[in-house]
């Protein structure tokens, strides 16, 4: 039975699906200023906590604002700064993986120590802790993030790399002259992107539950702006008299991270990653 509901899970229907689902999703936050129906941090304390209507189509907050607008514009940080953090660790631990794994040597020793430093510690500790240095807003969220993740990918890297660099393939490059960068760049680099592209899918949405997580304590995007995270947080007050409040964010975070992993596990079959990677950076 939990054969099958593997296989489900990772038939092309379902990737197909997510990113269908997830592809809408994403138009949605760049179309959010001419679709919201009104000013995300708009504040009428005559119509706060209202009901559904035509006019607010999932009511209003506790401050008489749009939810539906807020949480189109929440989604434009979430997804978006998600998808930044991702980008910018990628980069960072790819070029730090490859050249650490392909040369070798003292720098090798360097940088891995420095990242086992890292990894000792809990990743969501060492962002609040920076985010405590660097004091609270989006931005410092996303730095510190960044600063933190980007451990995990480059040891990934160099795994991979150590073993591609002993592949026939590569020691024919070497014989017929191609220079490292070139090795590197044409070789090296296209044979670790299966890995990557699966990676994208399910590190977007642990960056989008840090962020949200960061969010709910205070110590990401501020108020006014809406981030799902933070109208968590707001709605917790409301918890028995409008739950909806915390429900409609919560739920979204819930399905957009259960959608970026269902597409990795789907992908993952589908490209021919066949393990999967954690925390630890290992394939």
């Amino acid at each position: 039975m939990i054969a099958t509901l593997r296989a489900s899970i990772r038939s092309p229907q379902i990737a197909i699906a997510c990113s269908v689902a997830l592809f809408v999703l994403f138009l949605l936050t760049v179309l959010a200023p001419w679709i919201a129906p009104h000013d995300p941090i708009q504040v009428n304390l005559a119509l706060k906590l209202n009901p559904p209507s035509w006019e607010y189509p999932l009511g209003t907050d506790h401050l008489g604002r749009c939810t539906l607008s807020r949480l189109l514009y929440g989604a434009r940080v979430s997804l978006g700064f998600a998808s930044l953090i991702f980008i910018s660790s990628l980069g960072i631990g790819l070029l730090i993986g490859t050249l650490s794994g392909y040369i070798g040597g003292w720098m090798d020793y360097v940088l891995m120590r420095f990242c086992e430093g890292v990894m000792a510690f809990p990743t969501l500790v060492l962002v609040l802790g920076l985010v405590g240095v660097f004091g609270p807003g989006l931005a410092q969220v996303v730095l510190a993030m960044v600063l933190v993740q980007w451990v995990y990918y480059a040891r990934m890297f160099r795994g991979l790399v150590i073993s591609l660099k002993e592949r026939n393939f590569i020691a024919a490059a070497r014989i017929s002259g191609s220079s490292q960068w070139n090795i590197i760049r044409r070789h090296i680099i296209p044979n670790v992107l299966p890995p990557i592209v699966v990676m994208g899918t399910l590190e977007i949405g642990w960056a989008i539950m840090d962020i949200a997580a960061l969010s709910f304590l205070g110590l990401g995007i501020q108020p006014p702006s809406p981030e799902w995270g933070s109208m968590i947080h707001e709605g917790k007050a409301y918890i028995r008299s409008n739950p909806e409040l915390m429900m409609y964010p919560g739920l979204l975070i819930l399905l957009v991270v259960v959608m970026f992993n269902l597409l990795g596990e789907a992908l993952s079959e589908r490209l021919g990653v066949k393990k999967r990677f954690g925390k630890d950076g290992e394939l």
